[in-house]
């Protein structure tokens, strides 16, 4: 019964001391790319330790679970995890963490409904401001323009992805710049960025109490940002996607004094022009593999009864 108390007080300290660890490493902004990895490898193991824990509790609490998890299992490895011993917490942190994932579940399934309701309704306001040509199918051109006097660029994510940028961003953009706000658009598309953005959304909005996801959040809109300003300064420059991010923000008041809704802008424009080196590739291998290796340890945990029991030591 000690299996399923670990693994909880394992997924309470990673969902604790990640975000700590996380927000002190120094080459987070270098490898936006290798953070994402590491980000989505912790909250992965909180999940994971979570899962585990209800498993062996609710196996400790009824006979019936009990019988249909363990019945391959050889009677050394049953007693190993010394499921005969139930105690009334047992049924109560299974029935929490089973609430809890029914919960994250919902959770879930609203962000996703909600991001389609608004994908839907944005392609249909896109329809509005740019009507088909006679011959046209609805998603059927990559690149849309849009008569505006506010500079702006996004891409419209779904089945048919497709880049909107507007008149004034045309007039505002020059030489390499278009190209590299294409590229930067482009780079949140093929990454699938967008999924990112909703799974950390659903689980800040589920347990706004624990840490780990909140900051999961804030780093994924952050970091997915970096990254996609990194594919297109490999193309074309820092220089040139620096220079086309003030171009298309600077009527909005982000460079200048005061705070701003686009405050994370300033400092990526100075990442860019700063141009701090990246990590090595040993490196950027040794942070890959060993956050690979986070979900491994509640799964390492959770078998080491069995282990024991059939003589691996």
């Amino acid at each position: 019964m000690w299996v399923s108390l670990a693994l909880f007080l394992l997924g309470i300290l990673t969902a604790l001391a990640a975000p700590r660890l996380l927000s002190r490493a120094d080459w987070v902004e270098r490898e936006p790319v290798v953070a994402l990895w590491v980000w989505q490898c912790v909250v992965a193991a909180v999940l994971l330790s979570f899962a585990l824990s209800m498993t062996f509790s609710a196996s400790t609490a009824w006979q019936a679970v009990r019988g249909q998890l363990f019945a391959p299992a050889p009677r050394a490895v049953v007693d190993a995890y010394e499921l005969g011993t139930t105690g009334p917490w047992s049924a109560v942190l299974a029935v929490a963490l089973a609430a809890g994932g029914v919960w994250t579940g919902a959770m879930l399934g609203r962000e996703f409904g909600q991001a389609r309701s608004r994908r839907r309704q944005r392609r249909c306001d896109l329809l509005v401001r740019s009507p088909l040509l006679p011959g046209e199918q609805p998603g059927s051109e990559r690149l849309v323009v849009l008569e505006g006097e506010r500079p702006n660029a996004w891409w419209l994510s779904g089945s048919t992805p497709q880049l909107v940028i507007t008149t004034a961003a045309l007039r505002r953009l020059k030489g390499r710049q278009l190209d590299a706000v294409l590229a930067h658009e482009q780079g949140h598309a093929r990454a699938r960025h967008d999924w990112l953005r909703h799974w950390s959304a659903a689980l800040a909005a589920g347990f706004p109490g624990i840490p780990v996801f909140a900051a999961f959040r804030e780093e994924m809109h952050r970091l997915v940002e970096l990254a996609a300003d990194d594919v297109a300064s490999r193309r074309f420059g820092r220089l040139t996607i620096a220079l086309a991010l003030v171009e298309l923000n600077e009527d909005r008041g982000v460079f200048g004094p005061g705070t701003a809704p686009y405050g994370d802008l300033p400092r990526r424009v100075n990442r860019l022009l700063t141009a701090a080196p990246r990590l090595t590739a040993g490196r950027r291998l040794r942070l890959t593999a060993a956050a690979s290796m986070v979900p491994v340890v509640p799964v390492l945990v959770a078998f080491v009864p069995a282990l024991g029991a059939l003589g691996w030591r």
